[in-house]
């Protein structure tokens, strides 16, 4: 049966410039690139870049890729200075954690998550 999530991979329109976005911008460590394709280590799940499927629209808000992060607020602080362009500033959840939202390069949804994981736990229990 499924064990755990091996890749999620985005299709891009310019995979050097989505390379460098992903690399630089956003300091993931890239584990390879080839013509058509590049792999990032995303704290054991591969986030891959691929160029062929087509670049339809998404459901507004759909698919979303959670970066987990430690400190929200410094991490938009360094994203916004370079340049990121955020469609929702943090803010505080219902269930313990506090969410950022931004788009890469071709629009692809992504969103930085920092979790209070007593406040994350409590609200879990209290389901």
């Amino acid at each position: 049966m499924i064990k755990r999530i091996w890749d999620i991979s985005l299709t891009v329109s310019n995979l050097k410039k989505a390379v460098d976005f992903y690399e630089n911008v956003l300091g993931l460590q890239k584990k390879y690139e080839f013509e058509d394709y590049a792999g990032f280590d995303c704290g054991g799940v591969e986030l891959g870049l691929k160029t062929w499927g087509d670049m339809e629209n998404p459901r507004k808000g759909e698919p979303v890729i959670d970066f987990l992060v430690e400190d929200i607020d410094e991490t938009y602080r360094t994203l916004r200075e370079k340049k990121v362009k955020f469609t929702r500033e943090p803010k505080d959840t219902l269930w313990g954690g506090r969410t950022a939202s931004f788009l890469d390069p071709d629009a692809n949804n992504l969103q930085l998550v920092q979790i209070d994981w007593g406040k994350y736990f409590t609200s879990c229990n209290s389901q």
